[in-house]
């Protein structure tokens, strides 16, 4: 019995793992697009990049010389970041009508992110999966853009998690 319990147990941790990997696989000839982000002084603040990968789209952010502490990231439905309160992003990517957050019942956004943690020096990474998003959705004809604020998001509240100014901002660019 307990040699086909550890079985049953071993198959499904596996199917689990078989299905993880659909989404966030690397796509051959698959597009990206990278965004410098700027503090609203101009500052390099850091990079982020978008990837096309099976099942969605994958999006990592290198951050640098901003507050230490938690940090809401979102992707913005606007390629744009006019200082200083770069609010030419728009509202959060979400072209799926949904509300906002991770934790909402009737979220998530597409541009809704986990937490960025930035420590002590000012730096943080962070990489998310995004499945059922696009390339076309993402860098349509007003663009995107990744904004850094300067609170964390509580992964709840519509529209922006509570998650303060916006502290960095930078606009996906096709690569």
């Amino acid at each position: 019995m307990r040699t086909i319990t550890l079985a049953a147990l071993a198959a499904v941790s596996l199917a689990g793992c078989a299905r993880e990997m659909e989404t966030g696989a690397p796509m051959a000839g698959g597009r990206s697009a990278a965004a410098a982000l700027r503090t609203s002084t101009g500052a390099d603040a850091g990079r982020a990049t978008a990837t096309e990968v099976a099942g969605g789209v994958r999006f990592t952010a290198d951050v640098m010389a901003l507050p230490p502490g938690t940090h809401g990231i979102h992707v913005h439905m606007i390629g744009a970041c006019d200082a200083p309160a770069f609010t030419t992003a728009g509202e959060h990517w979400n072209p799926t009508a949904m509300k906002h957050g991770t934790m909402n019942p009737q979220g998530p956004h597409k541009g809704d992110l986990p937490n960025l943690i930035l420590g002590a020096d000012g730096r943080g990474t962070i990489a998310a999966t995004i499945p059922g998003a696009t390339m076309d959705q993402l860098l349509d004809a007003d663009g995107a853009a990744m904004l850094v604020h300067a609170n964390a998001d509580d992964l709840m509240t519509d529209p922006s998690g509570n998650s303060g100014g916006r502290i960095a901002c930078g606009v996906f660019r096709a690569g």
